[in-house]
């Protein structure tokens, strides 16, 4: 992996990525763990033409900042930037935009393991 990479991965706020959905909150506005999940898939589009194919990268750690609210119907942008590579961990700048203003900025960690190890590794301890 290369220093420098970057993505960008965009959402219209749906019914389903509302704070409502969580529970007994009635917010009309993008949830924290969705935007949290759209910041992850703006670092996996980042690397995702450098990935070798029996590796995947998995979320390792997430440290973000929801600074903003983005109501129903909006459109929001987030983008990964690879700060820095050690061994198989990958450490990404994160933020995000909506229609009016910056909503979320952070860091992110993924790990690149092998696809049959860690498949392997969840069947067995599915299997109990």
């Amino acid at each position: 992996m290369i220093p420098g990479l970057i993505g960008k991965c965009e959402m219209v706020v749906k019914e389903e990525d509302l704070v409502s959905r969580l529970g007994d909150i009635p917010l009309n506005v993008l949830s924290t763990p969705r935007l949290i999940q759209l910041l992850e898939n703006a670092a996996i589009e980042a690397i995702r033409d450098h990935m070798p194919g029996d590796q995947v990268s998995l979320g390792a750690e997430i440290k973000v900042r929801h600074l903003s609210a983005t109501p129903l119907g909006m459109k929001v942008t987030a983008n990964a930037l690879l700060k820095g590579v050690e061994k198989n961990r990958l450490h990404f700048l994160v933020d995000a935009y909506d229609e009016k203003e910056k909503v979320a900025e952070g860091e992110h960690d993924r790990v690149i393991v092998s696809r049959e190890r860690f498949l392997e590794r969840v069947k067995k301890k599915s299997a109990g």
